[in-house]
C-alpha cells in the first residue's frame, strides 16, 4: 500500500485511517472528541478562583514576616562589616598619621588628606565613606569613651539606644 507523504506524520492517520484516500468519519471518536473541546467553555468559577486567592494571600502572610526579619538582620551584619572595615582604616591611618582622626576630621580624612597631616598616605577607603545600611552617615568621635574612638550607627530607628533592629550597631561591642 502506497500512503502520501503528506499524512506520514498525522498520528491520527496511523491509529485511525490507515486508509489514506478515506477521511475520518463525522461520527468517528476522534471526530466527536475534537468538537467537544473545541465547543467546551470550561473554565474555573468564581469560588474556585477566589480559593486560590485566599491560598495565595495565606503563603504569601506566612512568608512576609520571616523574609522581612532576614531583611532587618542582614542589614544589621551589613552595618557590623562596614563599621569593622572602617575601624580597619582608621587604624591604618593612625599608623600612618600616629594618631585617630579628630572628630572634627571624621572619617572623611579617611579619603582626603586634612590640612596640617604631613604623613597622610590615604586614601585609606577605595570608594567614598559609606552610609549605614539605613541610610545614614556613622557616628564617630575621637577620642571616643570606649576606646580611642567610638564608631556606631543608630540602627534602623536612627536614634540613641533601641533593642532589637533598633539596636546601635558599636564598634567597640562588636
Amino acid at each position: 500500500m502506497i500512503y502520501p507523504s503528506n499524512k506520514i506524520l498525522d498520528f491520527r492517520f496511523w491509529i485511525f485511517a490507515p486508509e489514506a484516500d478515506q477521511p475520518l468519519a463525522e461520527d468517528s471518536p476522534i471526530q466527536n472528541r475534537q468538537s467537544k473541546i473545541q465547543n467546551s467553555t470550561r473554565g474555573f468559577t468564581l469560588v474556585e478562583l477566589l480559593v486560590v486567592m485566599v491560598i495565595i494571600g495565606l503563603l504569601a502572610a506566612l512568608v512576609a514576616p520571616r523574609f522581612i526579619r532576614q531583611e532587618e538582620k542582614a542589614k544589621v551584619k551589613a552595618a557590623q562589616a562596614q563599621i569593622e572595615l572602617l575601624g580597619t582604616a582608621l587604624d591604618t591611618f593612625r599608623l600612618d598619621v600616629g594618631r585617630y582622626p579628630t572628630t572634627g576630621e571624621g572619617l572623611e580624612a579617611l579619603r582626603r588628606q586634612p590640612s596640617g597631616v604631613p604623613k597622610w598616605d590615604g586614601p585609606y577607603l577605595k570608594k567614598e565613606v559609606p552610609m549605614d545600611p539605613w541610610g545614614k552617615a556613622y557616628i564617630y568621635h575621637s577620642p571616643g569613651e570606649h576606646g580611642f574612638y567610638d564608631l556606631l550607627s543608630y540602627g534602623a530607628d536612627g536614634v540613641p539606644g533601641g533593642e532589637g533592629d533598633n539596636r546601635d550597631i558599636t564598634s567597640w561591642e562588636g
